[in-house]
């Protein structure tokens, strides 16, 4: 009867052990949820991003405005009959402001 109750311990340790430290452990499980998690906010902020791009594809595919809105901003550009004016503060006035 002893050897028998011996024999469940052992069982039951062995069980616990797959449970606990082997491979399909609860510590496992736990980790790759914390992984999974992570990788889905990842997916979300490329998500975002992509789709920020595409609209700014798809505005540069159907309309001028957006070429426009960028030779400006990015090139210095103006159209004919424009004048560029360029607006610089003074570092004095910020200064003395101070």
């Amino acid at each position: 009867m002893r050897i028998l109750g011996v024999i469940f311990v052992l069982l039951f340790l062995v069980l616990q052990y797959d449970l606990w430290l082997g491979d399909g452990s609860l510590a496992t499980v736990w980790r790759l949820q914390k992984k999974i998690t992570l990788q889905q906010k990842e997916n979300n902020k490329i998500r975002q991003r992509n789709e920020s791009l595409m609209a700014e594809v798809n505005d540069l595919k159907k309309g001028d405005a957006a070429i426009e809105e960028r030779a400006r901003n990015e090139l210095g550009m103006i159209k004919k009959g424009e004048t560029y004016i360029q607006v610089v503060d003074d570092k004095n006035k910020k200064d003395e402001k101070q």
